[in-house]
């Protein structure tokens, strides 16, 4: 059973590393990565902040990431294999 630490880590890696594949650091205004792991239940809340310029919608690249988290912390506990 991974710790909550672990937990954190690994869900704030994943959605950090969605929004770097949409965007380059230095496109990016600013981005946030919020996660918490308590009592069972995951919370990630991602913040995008991009050029207004930019080929994708910072909301979609979010809702990407924050997915992409939770499905990473699914395969942490082993939910994800099929």
């Amino acid at each position: 059973m991974p710790t909550d630490e672990e937990v954190v880590q690994t869900a704030a890696e994943a959605a950090e590393g969605v929004i770097l594949a949409h965007y380059k650091q230095s496109e990016l205004t600013d981005f946030d990565v919020t996660v918490t792991f308590e009592e069972g239940v995951l919370d990630v809340d991602v913040y995008v902040n991009a050029p207004d310029d930019a080929d994708e919608s910072a909301e979609a690249v979010a809702d990407e990431a924050a997915l992409t988290a939770r499905e990473a912390v699914d395969e942490l506990f082993g939910e994800g294999d099929s």
